[in-house]
């Protein structure tokens, strides 16, 4: 009986416990269950569905990117939903998955802050936010996170500094801050995380020094501080570091001679210190990084020679010295033969001289840039440079080369940008270039290149930029040229000695922003179908001979910004729809034969932007441009009419004053024939004195009841004196011409009648 009892409340108790235990397994169940239901109705937008498998029907172990523990069923171990184009914020709840490990919820489009409550998952491991647009500071109490190995927030809107708390998880491996809004300086308690491999805090602001205590990062491989404030010296050691495999501290403000910490660094693949203040000379003990493939010391303050023993570095890639003061010659290039993987060799911007050796042309055949411009490279360009078939880029402008461009280099049939610019290079620009059809870029600017443009030079169906300008090139506009339809950046054949008409072949530049054709002879018209240029935001014609009226096909032309039009020998008026090209801002119409109003609207209210010198007959305008005032149509009328009342007035006068003299000569004769006149009178009244009043009363102001008749020079009219005398008084038309002829005889005549 007792064994029995025994036996029934043993079974009591466990099926006691059985309850206990099985409550609150379904209690954690419905935890997870209800974070992650939170964590759904977080999300407002799912647009390839990777939620809909999230619903009751379903144990959430089950769910999409949902993984459990199998030592704790049903307890959620993991989220991954990578790059599912979820929108929303995340929700504080996931601090509930207490047995969370790992976060992966990279490249969606989340927003809002991160939750502090993530602070709460001990047991995380690995979390990775990044690629999305989570703002605000970064969660203090991460450093909670005590067993986090991989922390990943990289390509967010991150605000706020660096917290040193996270100097206490000390089992990080990787921490990726890079492409955020973070200030303030590197915390050096970065440096007590010596398990750390990985350190991106690239594009940021941060500011300060690169704390000394990250020289103990014994392990790190990567270590990229690129693109924030950060000034002071890099800590001595990181480069000597064995793992060290890409270090990058591009785009700050350091200083010092870094590359003499490179000595024994084997694993050293990628090197970049571009844009900061680098100082001292390139060691010899550079080529100790047997393993270096990319090399970038671009803009900094090197000097001296190049290292002659480049070639040790035979898995070279890329090397490149741009914008430094590297004082050599190009004996270097010697030792880059044994490279046989390079592609990249940038040398522009320094104090490199002498002439091209031999061993230019072998190369690595792999190698596909070369830029050396503005150096001081002399001598010409050799002429089996065709060997380096795999060429896309030969850019050696603005260095003193002579000589003529090789045949060979049509042979170069993959290269995209060919640019010899500022040099001294002579002959006739080879016609071998038009097999080079990939060309997108041909600069020969700025040299002594004669004779013909190449016809086949048409034959480069994927130009997008050609630079001819400043050479002795003669001819006429190529039409093949013309015709390139890819024209995209520029279109110059400025200071040439070009002849002939613009082709209508212009019309077929519709992608091309720049056009200049100045400083040539080209004469004619603008053809009518620039009108269809309608991308062209600069046109450059001035210098030449074109004539006529500035062309309507202009105006369709909405995207101009320059227009310079002048030194040509365009008539009429400014049309008016140039003031409406809201775009334009310099306008030069200078030395032509324009005439008329200028427009008052668009660009010409800003006289420092408009040019107009030269043009005599041009009126009106701003004040700016000082230009005299126009005369309006009905001033223009006005002054018309008074012109023609003082016209009238003043013959009117000229004719009275001649009848006077007329009359006072008839009586003069009169008294002298009259034998009986009477010797009383005195010489006073030997002559009829009659003033302009009195002529006025005597023809009653010359009015038409006096008017006795009409001559063709001068009309006749019936006047009674104030002595009752009775006159005829011709008033002479001294507009008409003859009339002074006709008075002049009439004065003779009247000297020998006797009435």
């Amino acid at each position: 009986m007792g064994k029995q009892l025994f036996l029934i409340l043993n079974s009591i108790i466990l099926w006691r416990w059985s309850s206990i235990t099985t409550s609150e397994a379904y209690s954690q169940n419905q935890t997870d269950r209800l974070a992650l239901a939170s964590f759904k109705n977080a999300i407002h937008k799912d647009p390839l569905g990777v939620l809909s498998s999230w619903n009751d029907s379903t144990h959430h172990c089950e769910w999409q990117g949902v993984l459990c523990s199998k030592r704790h069923p049903r307890r959620v171990t993991s989220l991954v939903l990578r790059s599912q184009g979820l929108q929303g914020f995340l929700s504080p709840y996931v601090g509930n998955l207490s047995f969370l490990r790992v976060i992966i919820l990279e490249n969606n489009s989340f927003h809002g802050e991160i939750p502090p409550q993530i602070g709460n998952l001990l047991r995380l491991r690995l979390l990775f936010l990044s690629i999305n647009s989570f703002g605000g500071p970064i969660p203090s109490n991460l450093s909670r996170c005590s067993n986090l190995e991989t922390l990943n927030l990289m390509y967010n809107q991150l605000v706020g500094g660096i917290h040193s708390d996270l100097g206490s998880l000390t089992r990080l491996k990787a921490l990726t801050l890079s492409a955020n809004s973070l200030v303030g300086p590197i915390p050096c308690s970065i440096g007590n995380l010596s398990l750390l491999q990985q350190l991106f805090l690239a594009k940021n602001a941060l500011s300060g020094e690169i704390p000394e205590e990250l020289s103990r990062l014994k392990r790190l491989k990567f270590f990229q501080l690129s693109l924030n404030k950060l000034i002071g010296e890099v800590p001595a050691g990181i480069l000597n570091f064995s793992d060290i495999t890409i270090f990058s501290v591009a785009c700050n403000q350091l200083r010092g001679s870094v590359l003499n910490d490179v000595d024994t660094s084997p694993s050293l693949y990628f090197l970049s210190i571009v844009y900061n203040l680098f100082t001292g000379m390139i060691p010899s003990t550079l080529t100790n990084a047997t393993g270096l493939r990319e090399l970038y010391l671009d803009h900094n303050n090197f000097h001296g020679p190049i290292p002659k023993n480049l070639g040790r570095l035979k898995g070279l890639y890329w090397i490149s010295f741009r914008y430094n003061h590297l004082q050599d010659d190009l004996s270097f290039i010697s030792s880059l033969v044994n490279c046989s993987n390079l592609k990249v060799l940038g040398m522009s911007g320094n104090l490199i001289h002498g002439s091209l050796p031999r061993s230019f042309s072998n190369l690595s055949t792999s190698i596909e840039q070369i830029d050396m411009l503005e150096n001081r490279i002399q001598g010409t360009l050799p002429s089996a440079i065709g060997n380096l078939f795999n060429l896309s880029v030969l850019a050696l402008s603005n260095n003193f080369l002579i000589g003529r461009i090789p045949d060979s280099i049509g042979g170069l049939y993959k290269l995209q940008q060919f640019v010899l610019a500022g040099n001294m290079l002579t002959g006739e620009i080879p016609s071998s270039i038009g097999n080079i059809t990939l060309l997108n870029l041909l600069d020969l600017s700025f040299n002594i290149f004669q004779g013909y443009i190449p016809q086949s030079l048409g034959n480069c169906k994927q130009l997008i930029g050609l630079d001819l300008s400043n050479n002795n090139l003669i001819g006429s506009a190529p039409v093949e040229i013309l015709s390139l339809s890819s024209l995209a950046i520029v279109l110059s054949i400025a200071n040439n000695n070009l002849s002939g008409s613009l082709p209508l072949q212009v019309g077929s530049l519709k992608n091309l922003g720049m056009l200049d054709l100045s400083h040539n002879r080209l004469t004619g018209l603008i053809p009518t179908s620039i009108s269809e240029c309608l991308v062209l935001e600069r046109l450059h014609l001035e210098a030449n001979s074109f004539h006529g009226q500035i062309p309507e096909a202009l105006r369709p032309l909405r995207g101009l910004k320059e227009l310079d039009l002048s030194n040509n020998n365009f008539s009429g008026p400014i049309p008016s729809f140039l003031a409406g090209l809201s775009l334009l801002k310099y306008l030069n119409l200078s030395f032509n034969q324009l005439e008329g109003q200028v427009p008052e609207g668009g660009v010409f209210l800003n006289a420092s932007s408009v040019s107009i010198y030269g043009n005599m007959k041009l009126c009106g305008g701003v004040p700016g441009l000082k230009l005299p005032l126009c005369k309006s149509s009905s001033s223009k009328k006005s002054s018309s009419t008074k012109a023609r009342v003082i016209y009238v007035v003043a013959g009117s006068l000229s004719c009275l004053a001649l009848l006077l003299l007329c009359l006072s000569i008839f009586y003069c004769k009169k008294k002298q024939m009259t034998t009986n006149a009477s010797s009383s009178l005195s010489f006073e009244n030997q002559f009829l004195r009659i003033s302009y009043e009195e002529l006025l009363r005597a023809t009653n102001r010359f009015s038409e009841t006096n008017l006795i008749g009409k001559w063709r020079y001068g009309t006749v009219y019936k006047g009674i004196l104030d002595g009752g005398a009775t006159v005829a008084t011709k008033v002479l038309n001294l507009m008409q011409r003859g009339a002074s002829r006709s008075f002049i005889s009439e004065c003779r005549t009247l000297g020998t009648i006797r009435h």
